[in-house]
């Protein structure tokens, strides 16, 4: 750990948190014009109501300030691996159903889908530079989904960017937490020790 805890490491956690702020405000706003654009093409009401999405993670946390930093990078990680998966089966759906008629939706898609990679593979590099294990991806992603209807796939849809967009939040705030440096040993709080 005593790597973690040099000034050069310090640097480069604070440098990796202010770029994964920056990857989760530009995240957050294609998500919101992808939204914007999904809703209109999909032929729903933007105030739709959508239930829990099976295999969608949930940005709320209960005692958010309890959390150590390592705790904070593994759930964005698995978050952000689950909505990978998740985003390529909506490209997918959307290719089968709509075909070429809207490419412009599905160029949307697979952007946000490459951000949500990159943002993956940036809070991985966060974990390797704190010497944290990263964990594999197996069981991380959703199980494969039912079979759904055409009306239910759209709200699936809607569910997962609603969602998505409520984790580039979480996450800008989670990096902002981690980038503090403790009052008492100048290091992140929470990085230095968890359970």
């Amino acid at each position: 750990m005593a790597a973690a805890d040099s000034p050069s490491a310090a640097l480069r956690r604070r440098d990796l948190c202010s770029r994964g702020i920056r990857l989760a405000g530009k995240m957050r706003a294609d998500v919101v014009d992808l939204l914007d654009t999904y809703v209109e093409q999909q032929g729903l009401d933007a105030s739709a109501s959508v239930a829990a999405v099976e295999g969608v993670p949930l940005a709320a946390v209960e005692r958010w300030d309890e959390q150590t930093g390592t705790q904070r990078l593994l759930e964005n990680l698995a978050a952000y691996r689950a909505f990978r998966a998740l985003l390529a089966q909506m490209l997918e759906e959307q290719r089968e159903q709509l075909g070429e008629a809207d490419a412009g939706l599905g160029r949307a898609l697979a952007a946000v889908l490459l951000q949500v990679s990159a943002f993956a593979y940036h809070l991985e590099e966060l974990l390797r530079l704190e010497s944290r294990g990263i964990p594999g991806e197996e069981g991380d992603g959703p199980p494969p989904p039912p079979r759904l209807g055409l009306f239910e796939q759209k709200l699936r849809g809607l569910g997962v960017l609603r969602e998505l967009a409520q984790w580039a939040v979480r996450s800008a705030r989670d990096l902002r937490q981690l980038a503090k440096p403790s009052p008492a040993t100048g290091t992140a709080p929470g990085l230095v020790e968890s359970p």
